[in-house]
């Protein structure tokens, strides 16, 4: 059976004008992503994951291309036509902190994304709706007249999600959420994103720099590399057998905890990265490539499928 697709990228580009040129952060990128699945897309920081994100909410107008939320076309259109989508789509921000008002409750920033769309106009049926917010995320209703300096970060990340559950979205974009929470604290937000995901039938774009995290949430995954795509396959495929030198690279660098492991080679990438403004043609990884050849200077590779669901941008399948 044919998978219904929430959210589909057509060649969409972000660039931004700088006094030395463009600078290209999100280049020529298309996927799919079906209902109630999560694509994982990861790589270095600075390659456009965040840009991306922002790109397909259309917080940042996209430079070109085409973003289908329901196979309707949201790139370009103004903030007022995006008022029906913005409840649907939703975003949790990397920092739990700078993301909400600091001088405002946390009952008053869950509850802000009524007042805003105007739902649930009876203050006490706004009140009761942030208790069962924060009841679902972990919450404790002790917190809801407390300010954000008052909650540790595991506690005002959950503020994040609960005001990104307020509206009862569709698609949620999950910006590094984890990674400025310690390791037990994150595993707790992890398993909750998991939980509200198979409860709600959410559909998440997961970003992360955290290879290991990303395994464990996505179905498929993708790798950027300054702005370009160069490879993406399901979670299991591309831990299995990843073939673009940049995420064997990557993938090497997971930590694993297991002394059989300790001899395990780490694939140091080198060379200096290049500039995204005004980069040069060709495949953006060659400086830093060790299979570079005679060609991948001059033109881009292309993206290709190798094998069924697996897609690299490399020269060396070409």
């Amino acid at each position: 059976m044919d998978e219904k697709i929430l959210v589909e990228c057509k060649k969409l580009q972000k660039f931004f004008n700088t006094p030395r040129g463009l600078l290209h952060a999100v280049d020529d990128v298309s996927f799919k992503i079906p209902r109630e699945k999560t694509l994982g897309v990861v790589g270095e920081s600075g390659c456009g994951k965040s840009t991306l994100g922002r790109t397909i909410l259309n917080l940042l107008k996209a430079t070109s291309g085409e973003v289908l939320f329901d196979g309707v076309n949201i790139a370009g259109k103004s903030d007022k036509e995006m008022l029906p989508y913005r409840a649907k789509m939703q975003m949790i921000f990397q920092d739990p902190y700078s993301s909400i008002d600091p001088r405002m409750t946390i009952s008053q920033i869950i509850e802000e994304p009524f007042v805003i769309n105007k739902v649930l106009k009876q203050r006490k049926e706004r009140q009761d709706r942030v208790r069962e917010l924060m009841e679902i995320v972990g919450l404790d209703a002790f917190y809801v007249n407390a300010y954000p300096h008052e909650l540790d970060g595991g506690r005002r990340q959950r503020i994040g999600v609960a005001r990104a559950l307020a509206l009862n979205p569709e698609f949620i974009v999950c910006d590094e959420p984890v990674s400025a929470l310690d390791v037990s604290i994150q595993a707790q937000i992890l398993n909750l994103l998991m939980d509200l995901k198979d409860e709600r039938k959410l559909t998440y774009m997961f970003i992360t720099h955290d290879l290991s995290v990303v395994k464990h949430i996505s179905n498929n995954i993708l790798v950027l590399y300054l702005g370009k795509m160069v490879e993406m396959a399901p979670s299991d495929l591309i831990f299995d057998n990843p073939v673009h030198p940049y995420t064997k690279a990557l993938f090497s660098a997971i930590p694993i905890p297991d002394i059989a492991y300790r001899h395990k080679e780490l694939q140091v990438i080198k060379g200096e990265v290049t500039s995204p403004i005004n980069p040069p043609d060709g495949c953006r990884f060659a400086p830093r490539c060790p299979f570079v050849k005679d060609g991948c200077g001059q033109a881009a590779p292309e993206f290709r499928e190798t094998e069924p669901g697996h897609f690299v941008a490399c020269h060396l399948y070409n």
